[in-house]
């Protein structure tokens, strides 16, 4: 017998001590898919024609080679990525990572042949699709505006593309049989204060209404839209704020995403988790590491992954929540970075799904909240880093970090050719 299911049996019969059923975790982690963020491949440069220099708050620090430079590659490397992953999972694109451009077709007339390359790669691996309107490195990102620029012409240009997404997410999502998610983030905003905060406001709000007129079914295409703190650019004034967009997501049946970069550092994005589920039953997370704020750094098993994760397990929300990742470093290995944040966001699951909520929930129920937190502190201990690598070996995926050999070899063979 090997060492990892001798280790797996000991931790199964300690988590059953707890009312843990083991088994159970396993099979709840192999049905959650990670919608795995394909802009962590290329620096989020996209693959445009005309290259436009990141703008609207996005910033990628950092020169490692071997950055994708155009989908093919972006998708052999998602490939690498995707196997060192236990489980099924998708993958998300920023809608200028197109597969092609065709001549004369700017963003606002974006459509499937754009993506017909991403169509075939995702069919052929039965794997879920998402993508992101990209309301940023553009010249029509005027002043640092788009769908809330005063200007009727610049606000349609930008209407037309989240309008080309939805329709791209929702044939995506009904060639694949899964519904694609259609996330709205636009980087509008002051860098001091604007003398109008409302006209702006009410600005997005209409540009936003008619982005999404078209009724489309929840079969194919899910609508989110994500709010932000400040951006660099809009440290006064950011106009797709938290407070507009709950209150927008919730009048409009839309999922709200939460970014855990995009609020204040100390804000509990977790404690965030039930407020919005209790009340508007679905959400998007993107699950990112600010350090200091919103500097998208590859995520840690830290105390705040902890909390979203077992926020997110703890309440049967695991079929109305959705897990993307949004994280961009080109300080380290891009594959790597894939590959070791998915893995740490899984871990962060299994956890939570291993927590014996039983045992610590009748302490909460008696009022018993001394001994409800010293069974919270003692569950840190538990064994789940057993369950983990029996985890992986049963589906086929490399046990600890075994996985940098095949990045390395990967990193040798292609990365480094490309400069």
């Amino acid at each position: 017998m090997k060492n990892t299911e001798k280790m797996y049996k000991l931790a199964r019969e300690i988590y059953a001590s707890h009312g843990v059923d083991t088994e159970a975790a396993m099979a709840a982690l192999k049905a959650i898919q990670i919608s795995i963020h394909a802009w962590q491949g290329d620096d989020v440069k996209g693959f445009e024609e005309t290259n436009h220099a990141l703008t609207g708050g996005c910033q990628v620090t950092g020169n490692y080679p071997g950055c994708a430079r155009n989908s093919d590659e972006l998708r052999a490397d998602l490939e690498v990525a995707l196997r060192l992953i236990p489980g099924k999972h998708r993958v998300c694109l920023q809608a200028h990572q197109v597969d092609k451009m065709i001549p004369g077709v700017d963003r606002d007339r974006f459509s499937l042949d754009n993506y017909r390359g991403w169509l075939d790669w995702t069919k052929a691996n039965k794997i879920g699709f998402d993508i992101a309107p990209a309301f940023y490195s553009h010249p029509k990102l005027d002043h640092g505006l788009s769908l809330s620029h005063p200007d009727p012409a610049i606000r349609k240009f930008w209407i037309d593309h989240g309008k080309a997404c939805r329709k791209i997410g929702a044939k995506f999502g009904k060639e694949l049989g899964t519904p694609a998610v259609v996330n709205f983030w636009a980087p509008d905003g002051y860098k001091d204060a604007p003398s109008d905060r409302y006209a702006a406001r009410k600005r997005l709000m209409e540009a936003l209404d008619e982005c999404f007129a078209e009724k489309i079914s929840d079969k194919y295409e899910l609508d989110a839209v994500e709010p932000k703190l400040f951006g660099i650019g809009a440290e006064s004034c950011t106009v797709g704020s938290a407070d507009f967009y709950l209150t927008y997501a919730a009048r409009k049946n839309v999922l709200v995403c939460l970014d855990s970069g995009h609020f204040h550092p100390t804000e509990n994005i977790g404690d965030k988790i039930s407020a919005i589920c209790c009340q508007q039953g679905r959400l998007l997370l993107h699950v990112s590491r600010g350090v200091h704020w919103d500097s998208d750094h590859v995520i840690l098993v830290n105390d705040e992954l902890l909390g979203i994760a077992r926020e997110t397990v703890a309440y049967d929300y695991l079929d109305r929540i959705h897990i993307c990742l949004d994280y961009f470093d080109a300080s380290i290995n891009r594959v790597a970075a894939w590959v070791i944040g998915a893995r740490n966001m899984q871990k962060a699951l299994l956890i939570a799904l291993l927590e014996p909520r039983a045992e610590i929930q009748a302490c909460e129920d008696a009022f018993d909240f001394t001994g409800r937190l010293a069974l919270q502190e003692e569950a840190k201990g538990l064994p789940w880093c057993a369950v983990w690598d029996y985890f992986c070996e049963k589906n086929n995926v490399p046990v600890g970090g075994a996985y940098l050999d095949y990045i390395r070899f990967y990193e040798q063979k292609n990365l480094l050719a490309r400069g």
